[in-house]
């Protein structure tokens, strides 16, 4: 599994949108549909914003382990 699919599977988990992800980033829609599919490399400052956002672990979103658990 790749950090795109983290991304998407946790965007769906949170019953939110494309748009409502890319609000949060400050990026357009079809910038952030780029980064799930995997298309474009998603910036470290949105990663760590996607982890406040679904409270997770950075390390979570890029696969450096399996557990959902902030770990700071």
């Amino acid at each position: 599994m790749s950090y795109y699919k983290r991304i998407r599977d946790l965007r769906e988990d949170n019953d939110l949108n494309q748009t409502q992800v890319a609000e949060r980033l400050n990026i357009t829609q079809q910038q952030y549909q780029l980064y799930e599919s995997g298309k474009r490399e998603i910036k470290l400052c949105q990663v760590i914003e996607l982890a406040k956002l679904y409270n997770v672990s950075v390390d979570y979103i890029v696969e450096l382990t399996n557990s959902k658990k902030k770990e700071w």
